[in-house]
């Protein structure tokens, strides 16, 4: 097999590593019903995406 022709430096190992990081979900609040939720998904809580609804919610 290949064999790298020379080391990485550690600088560069820990540039690379720098981007393994988990990332938060970026929650929205919902134009609707107000609850938070996740960007361009339908709203779980009322059906509503882009101001329409989309699934119809039965009223409790």
């Amino acid at each position: 097999m290949a064999q790298p022709k020379r080391r990485w430096s550690k600088a560069r190992t820990h540039l690379k590593r720098s981007t393994w990081k988990l990332e938060n979900k970026n929650l929205v609040e919902c134009p609707h019903c107000h609850k938070l939720i996740m960007q361009h998904r339908i709203c779980p809580s009322c059906g509503y995406y882009d101001g329409t609804e989309v699934i119809a919610k039965k009223a409790e």
